[in-house]
């Protein structure tokens, strides 16, 4: 599995339904941010979209063909049940040798079962394989997206308080799940952090904390407040990273990124985190949330990414879907 920073070909997406479970309410809301995050995207690759139906694929059109090169954007009749394209959509493979792409079908179960109905979901990658003639590999357990996070080398970041959750796949050990990752996913080292981010309802998603952003270096989210619910876990988390290395012995150089202000709604707190970015051919598009922490992780990602645009868009309503960019999409790279 490329890292997210090798070169795409397109971006994955599917559109939420207006009536669907993510954004009770909001759908209207949270529709100006869907646009800009395609604009971003289709600035330096194909936006390839996953529509329910023509009336969506209208007015999708609508909404981005004054902003968007519609050339660039492409819609395809595969329904879904909610918007995480990075959960269920298709996982892209290369082989170095031979200039193909494949794709796996791990299963999907709406993170522990907790909002069905999720089988049009599940089925997203298998379609996908069959539309482009690209071969299929399916697994056989369940994993998404947002629970891992590869630097492209061998090397795979995930956590514990997901793939270990008996929720996904109660029957397989640690030992079993790290064989999977290294069958499917081409990896050799998988770096286990512990737990995830207070609200986030995935149990605990890697893209959520931790991510790489090259080869040897992760930038990871923490919380100075002691009393926050979140400050303990991130710390522990930045614990195991400094003793860390890559299987060659290299050290990984771990950058802290600041946690946004709280927030709050409804009376839930809900996952912000400026680590959900997602990584374009020639820009990242980083969540912001409206404070002070904004400026300073763009100003430690543009450091990391200093050939990409750093593009923050503010995600205070996005978030009340309980995710954000990466989790909203999905990297095909070129062959």
């Amino acid at each position: 599995m490329p890292a997210e920073w090798e070169v795409h070909e397109a971006t994955w997406i599917s559109w939420p339904d207006r009536n669907g479970q993510s954004f009770p309410g909001s759908y209207d809301r949270v529709t100006p941010t869907l646009v800009l995050m395609a604009t971003a995207i289709a600035e330096s690759e194909i936006l390839r979209i996953n529509i329910s139906s023509p009336e969506q694929e209208r007015e999708i059109r609508g909404l981005l063909s004054p902003v968007v090169p519609m050339e660039r954007v492409e819609f395809f009749d595969i329904p879904t049940n909610e918007p995480w394209c990075r959960d269920h959509g298709p996982i892209f493979v290369k082989r170095e040798s031979v200039p193909t792409l494949a794709i796996n079908d791990f299963g999907y179960n709406a993170w522990g079962g907790k909002y069905p109905p999720y089988d049009a979901d599940d089925i997203v990658p298998t379609t996908i394989a069959k539309r482009f003639g690209l071969p299929l590999f399916e697994p056989g357990f369940i994993l998404e997206g947002g629970s891992v996070d590869p630097n492209g080398d061998g090397t795979l970041l995930t956590t514990e308080s997901c793939l270990l959750n008996p929720n996904r796949n109660p029957s397989m050990s640690r030992e079993l799940i790290e064989q999977g990752l290294r069958d499917y996913l081409g990896v050799e080292q998988i770096l286990w952090l512990g737990d995830g981010i207070e609200g986030d309802d995935t149990d605990g998603h890697v893209d959520d904390i931790t991510r790489f952003v090259s080869r040897e270096t992760v930038v990871t989210v923490m919380e100075p407040d002691c009393a926050d619910p979140n400050h303990e876990p991130l710390a522990a988390n930045l614990e195991r990273l400094r003793a860390m290395s890559l299987a060659d012995g290299t050290p990984l150089t771990v950058l802290e990124l600041p946690m946004p202000p709280r927030i709050d709604r409804e009376g839930l707190r809900l996952p912000a985190s400026h680590a959900n970015f997602y990584i374009a051919n020639t820009s990242v598009l980083m969540p912001s949330f409206g404070g002070k922490s904004d400026q300073s992780a763009a100003a430690i990602l543009a450091d990391v990414f200093p050939t990409r645009k750093i593009i923050p868009i503010d995600c205070r309503e996005l978030i009340w879907g309980l995710g954000a960019f990466h989790c909203l999409t999905q990297q095909q790279p070129v062959p």
